[in-house]
């Protein structure tokens, strides 16, 4: 590149909503099922069928338009978009052009100069289509319409991006935000998310926006980046060349790595907009505006805030336990019960996180109760049981989410203080391992390990390793 550019960035977010039925009717939402069973003849768009708005959908959008500094419309309504695609049954699609549920937002991110905030355009509901699936072998198309009308938000940002950095901390800071509002699980490899890049180039120092391009349904993280870095060198190797940028919408190809062309700014189509005539006007009144803002739970930049203040455990732990609202739930149940906050912190952050990856469970799953890990680390103060009793015990926490004490109790694994067994052990772990006590008259502190191993095995691991060490040191300063 001869010249140094600046990127501008703008994006178009779809984020499907989880409510229990679709936006327009009654048909369930559940992914993952057989393909069109759950349809009716309005989300399949019979002729004659009537929608009816999903009050639901609209709380939903309300909460994450509050969340994100949005100014709600009180009087919104819908429109048709209309255009004609396989998976899109009526030829129409409702969505809101003219009066969007929220507008003008704010999210604030960390940039590596600092923070700034990207500004929203608008937040509008809109239904989904269908889903084409595409047989490679035989070259057939089926069409299903499982997802046609579940409930999305399109949440359209300002240009106000530079980079693809700050393109993923927007995305993840909206990502947390809804999942914590619980108004979507925001899966990027389910298309419960789903992400449109607006991007120019200009040069840098010139306020003047260069010409734009559109690439659709990006549906990873990864892939989002890997686009961002691809578009700009692709658009400064054009504008180098003396050449203009096309204003076109492209699709990007993460396998290969790289974007083509869909259609160019004179294939775009004419949607024709017009007022949905099966739908009434949305007014939002005072009283409903006021019960959503007062059941807006704590988000995480206000949880952070509130840990490092109540709990005073580190920056690192307080990142990593709040990043899934699961596991800062579990958090907080464990540290109600009485445990102390740190040790709470060091489950979640070593244990749950190692099962959770060995296991491939996504930490969204995570469901067990913080009472019972509580519990557990309740039992380990008391010296019930050992670390190694303690991590045995809670991986059964982690997949059966059991009672702490009463799974120790009914598999015999309580220690029970015997102190002439004890005794007598350590003695003969001393006779059993004469190199080992050599080794430790002679200043070698770790040839504790052998004797100690030695006994640990013959109690069957119900025995404190502290009261264990105590002994074996008292028995060798005899010898």
């Amino acid at each position: 590149m001869s010249k140094e550019y600046e990127a501008v960035i703008g994006l178009e977010v779809h984020v499907e909503l989880n409510t229990k039925t679709k936006i327009f009717c009654g048909c369930s939402t559940a992914f993952g099922g057989s393909p069109n069973i759950n349809v009716c003849p309005v989300c399949s768009g019979m002729p004659g069928s009537l929608p009816v708005l999903n009050r639901a959908v609209v709380d939903k959008a309300i909460s994450i338009g509050l969340a994100t500094n949005c100014n709600i419309t009180r009087n919104s309504k819908f429109d048709r978009k209309n255009y004609f695609y396989p998976d899109n049954p009526q030829n129409y699609q409702i969505s809101q052009l003219y009066y969007p549920i929220c507008r003008d937002g704010k999210i604030e991110i960390e940039t590596e100069n600092g923070k700034k905030f990207v500004r929203i355009h608008e937040m509008h509901m809109e239904e989904d289509a269908g889903k084409l699936i595409h047989n490679a072998f035989t070259g057939e198309t089926y069409v299903d319409f499982n997802r046609s009308g579940v409930p999305l938000v399109e949440i359209v940002s300002e240009p106000d991006m530079r980079s693809a950095d700050e393109v993923l901390a927007y995305l993840d800071k909206l990502r947390l935000t809804i999942q914590y509002l619980g108004a979507s699980d925001c899966k990027l490899n389910e298309g419960s998310m789903r992400v449109d890049v607006n991007m120019s180039l200009r040069e840098k120092g010139t306020e003047k926006f260069g010409t734009r391009t559109e690439t659709k349904n990006l549906n990873s993280f990864k892939a989002i980046k890997r686009c961002i870095e691809n578009e700009f060198e692709r658009q400064a190797d054009i504008l180098d060349a003396g050449d203009k940028v096309v204003q076109e919408t492209r699709r990007w190809d993460d396998d290969k790595g790289y974007s083509y062309t869909m259609r160019s700014k004179e294939d775009a189509q004419d949607y024709r907009y017009f007022p949905d005539p099966d739908l009434v006007p949305l007014i939002i009144d005072d009283e409903w505006l006021e019960r959503i803002r007062a059941n807006q739970p704590e988000l995480r930049d206000e949880k952070k805030e509130r840990y490092a203040r109540e709990y005073g455990i580190p920056e690192y732990d307080i990142g990593l336990i709040t990043e899934y609202k699961e596991l800062a739930d579990i958090f907080e149940d464990g540290v109600n019960e009485g445990a102390d906050p740190k040790k709470v912190s060091n489950w979640i952050i070593g244990e749950t996180l190692r099962l959770s990856k060995d296991s491939e469970k996504d930490i969204t799953e995570i469901s067990f109760s913080g009472k019972n890990l509580a519990l557990l680390i309740k039992m380990l103060d008391e010296k019930k049981i050992n670390n190694t009793i303690a991590k045995q015990v809670f991986e059964h926490i982690f997949n059966e989410n059991v009672n702490p004490v009463e799974y120790a109790e009914k598999n015999n694994l309580i220690i029970k203080t015997d102190t002439g067994a004890l005794a007598e052990t350590v003695k003969r772990a001393i006779e059993a391992n004469p190199k080992a006590v050599a080794d430790m008259k002679a200043g070698k502190k770790k040839a504790m390990g052998a004797i100690v191993g030695f006994v640990m095995k013959e109690m069957k691991g119900k025995c404190d390793p502290a009261e264990v060490n105590k002994l074996v040191m008292a028995e060798i300063a005899k010898l």
